[in-house]
């Protein structure tokens, strides 16, 4: 009896995500003599869809039908692969890397597609795509709406908005649906942000990403202790549409895809992103002009460095975040792989968790389609039910808008029949007739129009024990050796300005950080424009034992003492860099954490003689990340 009552808890929960597939999950609560009525109506409706539709669905010839599903089923027959040596990856059977199950899938492939050819004029046309998809939305989950809509009025509005505007129940379900069936839960959070952003009723991008994101988080992304529902999403809803209007998101965000918008938003704090920005923004700015499988979630190589045994809060009497925590002292797999999907999120780039067993990665959106980073291939993460494969090929195949749209009507037909779902969890096996075929048209579409799949990245950095690199971790250069070979390094283009030391009328002189002899990137320092582009900054990387220089030389009229400070911002704590003046005195300079926000550091008293005059930079180990913007020298009275 347990060993029958554990399985179908495991069915439960495999079944339990309905987002991106038409499937009903179980649900055991009772309805009120209100609710009984409600599905008895809203089953009235199936009954009748299904019969209108039923009539009008194309037929297959039965041979073909016959042959492409008994190859189907081979797939999900095939003996499942060994694990001799216990490893932790271990083979999976049903994946590309297994070659029986490559021939099986092909030849079902090969099937399918003449299945497809007789259907092709209905799942390519136009006809009763409302009904099918209030078809699918009813047999997926009359039920929950009905517990729901019994709850009272208000929620009964929500569900008679759904069910009774056409075009929305299109939307909902081109978008994949609501997780765990709970449709009435996404209508309100719809219904609360449309009260509170034009934009979200009168924008197709706004209204789509709004409806999206409540479909994906229908009981809140994050709600803080004390805060009511749905205000929590709209707060969510209302920060990072203000942060588009101003531009702070990236540039690719408003061309996103309403299906891509469901993953924009985090299972953080909206505190944690809003610093997430200020970081990238302030502290790493060159992060926002790399490649997209890094962009942003870079921070990660550059600044957790992989740490075992962290007792969290590191340092309590601060009171941070736990994003701000990691940046303190690194962590091991998951606050780097946490930190890694904070910092894409933060920008409007839809990611999602990518674990793996006994390890934790992220995936996340391109504009080459979505990557994994941190971990190892599709093959085996996972995340609510679905396996990285499964949801890979989804996100392939809805590239081509408008070709997917015969996976839906696939699906929902599927629905009118009331099939089974492809088992989310088992790449490409089970399904009913409908259903499975529309897992050979993702296929089918991935393959036709040549949708190449991305190659994870980071993997080797995934569970280093070394310290946190930098960008120019790749390059091999020893500072200091006259032998070395010359590298070439991304260079920043200076004006004269941002090499010019000034003095104003009260003598105040400042430097800025570029005016110094060397103004060139290396293995440590990345000279780099800040985000806007105003002013160059340096950033101090953590990586290697080994310090750097940099000479600032200026030349005063009359020797005295100068209070020095610089403009720095920074993300960690108990640090300090040093100042050689005149190749005498060493000055050590106090960093403050200043939560990415840029400072000045306290006042040193330094020394400095008329005529020429040399600071030195440099930290030493263990250091960790700084940015600096300038430092300035004003006369002690």
């Amino acid at each position: 009896m347990n060993r029958l009552f554990g399985l179908k808890l495991l069915i439960g929960l495999v079944l339990a995500y309905s987002s991106q597939f038409s499937v009903r999950a179980e649900n055991t609560e009772l309805l009120s003599e209100g609710g009984q009525k409600l599905l008895a109506s809203y089953t009235a409706t199936l009954d009748s869809l299904r019969a209108e539709i039923k009539a009008a669905l194309p037929k297959v010839d039965s041979v073909k039908k016959d042959s492409y599903y008994s190859l189907h089923a081979k797939v999900g027959k095939l003996p499942k692969l060994p694990n001799p040596q216990e490893l932790k990856m271990a083979p999976v059977t049903f994946a590309p890397g297994n070659p029986a199950y490559v021939e099986a899938q092909r030849n079902a492939l090969i099937a399918a597609r003449e299945v497809m050819k007789d259907a092709e004029v209905f799942l390519k046309g136009k006809e009763m795509h409302a009904k099918l998809a209030k078809c699918a939305l009813l047999h997926t989950a009359a039920r929950e709406m009905a517990v729901y809509a019994s709850q009272g009025d208000e929620e009964k509005s929500h569900i008679e908005m759904l069910l009774n505007d056409e075009q929305l129940i299109i939307d909902v379900m081109e978008l994949g649906g609501a997780y765990q069936n709970k449709y009435g839960q996404a209508i309100r959070n719809y219904k609360a942000v449309q009260k509170v952003s034009r934009n979200a009723v009168e924008n197709d991008f706004y209204r789509l990403w709004a409806l999206a994101s409540s479909l994906e988080h229908p009981d809140g992304n994050y709600v803080r202790e004390g805060e009511a529902m749905p205000d929590a999403f709209v707060n969510f809803y209302k920060n990072y549409e203000e942060a588009s209007l101003k531009g702070e998101l990236d540039p690719a965000f408003l061309g996103l895809s309403g299906w891509n918008c469901r993953f924009i938003f985090p299972f953080r704090s909206l505190d944690s992103m809003v610093w997430m920005r200020k970081v990238i923004r302030n502290y790493r700015p060159d992060l926002m002009r790399i490649g997209y499988q890094w962009r942003y979630c870079r921070i990660t190589r550059t600044d957790i460095p992989y740490v075992m045994g962290v007792s969290r809060p590191v340092r309590p009497e601060m009171k941070l975040t736990r994003i701000q925590d990691y940046f303190l002292e690194g962590g091991i797999c998951g606050p780097r792989a946490f930190t890694g999907r904070a910092a894409t999120h933060a920008f409007g780039i839809p990611s999602r968790p990518a674990p793996q067993r006994g390890h934790a990665a992220i995936s996340h959106w391109t504009p080459d389609g979505w990557v994994t980073v941190f971990g190892a291939h599709w093959t085996y993460n996972y995340f609510r039910g679905q396996c990285g494969l499964d949801f890979q090929l989804e996100s392939s195949a809805r590239m081509k808008t408008e070709l997917y749209r015969q996976v839906h009507r696939a699906n929902w037909i599927g629905d009118v029949y009331g099939e089974g779902i492809v088992a989310r969890m088992q790449f490409g096996v089970g399904g009913g007739f409908w259903k499975s075929l529309a897992h050979y048209i993702k296929l089918a579409i991935v393959e036709d129009e040549k949708v190449k799949e991305l190659e994870s990245v980071g993997a080797e950095f995934a569970e280093s024990t070394e310290a946190a690199e930098s960008p120019n971790s790749d390059w091999s250069e020893e500072d200091g050796s006259p032998e070395q070979k010359k590298e070439v390094y991304p260079q920043v283009e200076l004006t004269d300005a941002d090499k010019t030391i000034t003095t104003d009328a009260n003598g105040v002189i400042t430097i800025p950080v570029a005016a110094c002899s060397k103004p060139e990137s290396s293995k440590k320092v990345r000279f780099m424009k800040s985000f806007d582009e105003k002013f160059v900054q340096l950033h101090y990387a953590l990586i290697g034992e080994r310090p750097e220089l940099r000479t600032y030389k200026l030349k005063l009229p009359k020797g005295g003492k100068y209070e020095f400070t610089a403009n720095v911002t920074t993300v960690t704590v108990d640090r300090n860099f040093t100042m050689r003046v005149n190749r005498r005195n060493m000055y050590n300079i106090a960093i403050p954490y200043t939560s990415a926000e840029w400072m000045d550091t306290k006042p040193v008293v330094m020394e400095l003689k008329e005529g020429s005059n040399k600071l030195q930079l440099t930290m030493k180990h263990p250091n960790k990340g700084l940015s600096i913007r300038s430092f300035t020298l004003k006369p002690v009275k």
